[in-house]
C-alpha cells in the first residue's frame, strides 16, 4: 500500500521528501480543489527526486469541458511529458457526467510512459462498477475516490466494493476526508492499493497585509499524525 500527499506548496513539497511519501499529487489552490500548477512549481518538485504527479484541472467547478478547455489540458500534458513528470491526474466527464472515454483515451495513448491517475470527477459518475470497466479497458492505471460520496467515511462500503471489483487490474486510492480518526480503519478495512490525503487546515496568512487570505495550508502536526498510522 502507498501514501500519497497532496502537495500545493514547497512546504508541502518538503515535507513529502523527509518523510519519504511513495508518491506526491502536485498541484495549486486547494481552497478550490485543487489546479494545475505552474511549471516552476513542478520543476522545483522534480528537483527534489520525488515520484511527482502532476494535477491537470484548468478550473474549479465540475469536469464536463468545452473544447477549448480541453485544448488547454492537452497543452499542460504536453508540458508535463517535456518536463519528466511521472504521471498525470485527469478527470474529465460527458454532458451525462460519465466519463469522457473519448478525450481520455486519446490522452491515455498521448502520454507515453506517464502514469494516469483519474481523480475524484470518478465520483460524479453513477455506478462505479460501469466507470472502472471504462478506464480499466482504457488503460488507465489508477482511480482516486471516496466511494462516489463526499467523503470516505460516507463512501466506505463503495469503497470496499471497489477494490474488490477492481481485483488488481486498476489501482484504487482512497482519498476525501482521510484523517487521523480514520485512516487506520480504511488501511484495515478497505485494503486500496494506495492511501491519499493532504494533511491541512484552514490558516489566515499575511495579517498585516491588504491582501490577507484563508488559505488551505499544511499542518505539519496533523500529516505526522496521519503518517505515523501508515506506519
Amino acid at each position: 500500500m502507498k501514501l500519497e500527499l497532496c502537495a500545493a506548496s514547497i512546504e508541502a513539497i518538503k515535507i513529502a521528501k523527509q518523510l519519504n511519501f511513495n508518491r506526491i499529487e502536485l498541484c495549486q489552490s486547494l481552497e478550490q480543489g485543487g489546479l494545475t500548477p505552474s511549471i516552476g512549481m513542478i520543476e522545483f518538485a522534480l528537483k527534489q527526486k520525488l515520484e511527482t504527479h502532476v494535477l491537470i484541472r484548468p478550473r474549479p467547478g465540475g469536469f464536463v469541458y468545452n473544447s477549448d478547455e480541453i485544448e488547454i489540458i492537452n497543452t499542460n500534458i504536453n508540458l508535463c511529458k517535456e518536463l519528466g513528470v511521472n504521471g498525470i491526474v485527469i478527470g474529465i466527464l460527458d454532458q451525462k457526467k460519465e466519463i469522457n472515454e473519448e478525450i481520455v483515451n486519446l490522452i491515455v495513448r498521448n502520454s507515453k510512459d506517464m502514469e494516469i491517475t483519474f481523480h475524484r470527477a470518478f465520483d460524479d459518475t453513477s455506478c462505479f462498477r460501469r466507470s472502472l470497466d471504462i478506464l480499466v479497458n482504457i488503460g488507465v492505471t489508477r482511480v482516486l475516490s471516496s466511494g462516489l460520496e463526499l467523503n470516505v467515511d460516507s463512501g466506505f462500503n463503495n469503497l470496499k466494493e471497489m477494490v474488490e471489483y477492481a481485483n488488481g487490474k486498476i489501482q484504487i486510492m482512497a482519498g476525501g476526508g482521510i484523517n487521523p480518526g480514520n485512516i487506520s480503519k480504511i488501511i484495515d478495512e478497505v485494503r486500496p492499493d494506495a492511501i491519499h490525503f493532504s494533511g491541512t487546515e484552514w490558516v489566515e496568512i499575511d495579517n498585516n497585509s491588504l491582501y490577507r487570505q484563508k488559505v488551505l495550508k499544511i499542518s505539519r502536526e496533523k500529516l505526522l499524525k496521519l503518517h505515523s498510522r501508515f506506519l
